[in-house]
């Protein structure tokens, strides 16, 4: 493998092409009119311009980017994550045109893609799952059946869902007709499938991941947990590795099941199987995501591993060069990301001009990037600017040094959630890690977050002026005393 076409943008693309670059191998990027001038399309050694700023008229053609492909001569595509990473159509296009797709096969993206069809499969694998029905159903009077056999609350959830869409919670029975319509409505609306199916609702839910590798010799491993607990609106804003609440025993089930879920869709290259903890530490199988996560570089952290680099091995068709025996977790990583959103008014989208932009550096610290000074952040595509990721020795050195990392990033011209996370890391439920899912609806509020920074002021305010009362003493010029020695000659 020689070349390498990244169909991504911003942050990932620049990540895979580092990857790449370090292993000998040329990258070719793809990019909107509104991307003309962003940083990965520079660094790659050839660039295709794919049409106008929309990504259903750029990123999301496929057909197009195989097109180009097959002309510059690559050898590979790498989807990234988004837009492209996901689509089994896509997957057994590129290899049809005699590209290697460095994702899964594609029937495994087809049966993780499917909520229903995942679960069927990881059952027969002993994969545990959440109590409720695996089989799709529009029958509300059936509904209210299921819910009073697993107990209220219940969950109907999109069998084609993802972010949060086509899934409802119902508290009572009575409200099941309702909720269940909307989910429907929603699930059509957004995927073109009304098919739901419904499960027991965990109650205080924490979401901890599993990353998984695999090869095409049959060898699969897990590289440990990620702790992705807290969200808004469903989508992850801080992530973890290693998971504060998991001993090695439970980590080590959690791994094996999710190995065996892998198994149960012959997976290959890189992966993710999402869990459900509740409050008495019982996990269940909540989906498989089939491509590189977003927070894939926490456990890239804790573990000394490059995954694009395995993930490109793999592709070659590569055996893993290590057993799960061989695998240790080394000290405690924490990403946050750093959205262009207001997190005072509701995390609404911020666009404007990156008028100053400078990213902190330093021992243990990593920015995963796409934006520089100067740029344009577009209204087109997800806000986010860079992933934020630290490394320690433990959780609490981490925290400490994702706190000063904050402070030291500077960002003028659009709101950032920056704000918001120095607020979860300030705050004593995610310091003591007993937190869950509701994080955010249970301790944060605009109101909040302004009481915190306030403080933060204050704070600051006393300590700057202690600094200066200190040093004033320091360099303050001593009275001068006359001297009597003439006197006495």
């Amino acid at each position: 493998m020689k070349k390498i076409l990244v169909a991504n943008r911003g942050e990932i693309a620049l990540r895979v092409m580092r990857t790449a670059r370090r292993m000998g191998i040329a990258t070719v990027a793809v990019y909107s009119e509104a991307d003309r001038h962003a940083p990965h399309v520079r660094f790659a050694d050839e660039a295709v311009l794919l049409g106008p700023a929309p990504s259903a008229q750029s990123y999301l053609r496929g057909e197009k980017i195989i097109e180009a492909a097959k002309q510059l001569g690559v050898d590979g595509i790498h989807p990234g994550y988004g837009f492209l990473s996901e689509n089994a159509a896509f997957a057994r296009m590129v290899g049809e045109a005699g590209i290697t797709f460095i994702g899964p096969k594609p029937l495994s993206i087809e049966v993780m893609g499917s909520k229903l069809a995942a679960k069927e499969a990881a059952k027969k694998f002993n994969v545990p799952m959440v109590p409720g029905i695996e089989e799709a159903i529009t029958d509300v009077a059936m509904a209210k059946e299921i819910g009073r056999r697993v107990g209220y609350p219940i969950l109907i959830k999109a069998s084609a869902g993802g972010g949060g869409k086509g899934m409802r919670i119902v508290e009572r029975e009575e409200d099941t007709q309702e909720q269940m319509e909307r989910a429907i409505s929603e699930a059509v609306s957004a995927f073109g499938d009304g098919s739901v199916f419904i499960e027991k609702y965990v109650t205080g839910p924490r979401h901890v991941e599993v990353q998984v590798m695999g090869d095409t010799h049959g060898n699969i491993v897990y590289l440990f947990e990620r702790e992705c607990s807290i969200q808004r609106r469903h989508q992850k804003v801080v992530e973890e590795a290693p998971s504060a609440i998991l001993s090695p025993e439970m980590r080590r089930a959690m791994g094996e099941a999710a190995v065996r879920a892998a198994k149960s869709c012959d997976y290959v290259g890189a992966g993710t199987v999402e869990f459900l903890v509740d409050s008495n530490r019982n996990f269940y199988f909540l989906e498989m995501n089939t491509r590189l996560q977003v927070e894939h570089p926490v456990t890239e952290m804790i573990t000394g591993l490059d995954l694009v680099e395995l993930q490109i091995h793999v592709a070659r068709g590569e055996k893993l060069p290590f057993a799960q025996e061989d695998l240790q977790i080394n000290g405690h990583a924490i990403e946050i990301r750093v959205y262009a959103e207001d997190p005072l008014n509701n995390f609404l989208p911020s666009v404007g001009t990156l008028e100053r932009y400078r990213i902190p550096s330093g021992p243990g610290i990593r920015v995963d990037g796409g934006f520089e000074e100067g740029m344009e952040v577009p209204i087109y595509y997800d806000p986010m600017l860079a992933k934020l990721v630290v490394h320690g020795a433990t959780r609490s050195e981490a925290i400490q040094k994702l706190k000063e990392a904050i402070a030291a990033y500077e960002v003028e011209g659009v709101a950032t959630t920056l704000p918001f996370g120095q607020f979860v890391l300030d705050h004593p439920a995610f310091i003591s890690g007993d937190f869950d899912t509701h994080f955010v609806q249970q301790y944060y509020t605009s109101e909040k977050l302004i009481e915190s920074q306030k403080a933060g002021a204050e704070v600051a305010a006393m300590l700057g002026l202690r600094f200066h009362l200190d040093n004033r003493r320091k360099l303050t010029v001593p009275v001068v005393v006359e001297s009597k020695w003439r006197e006495r000659v």
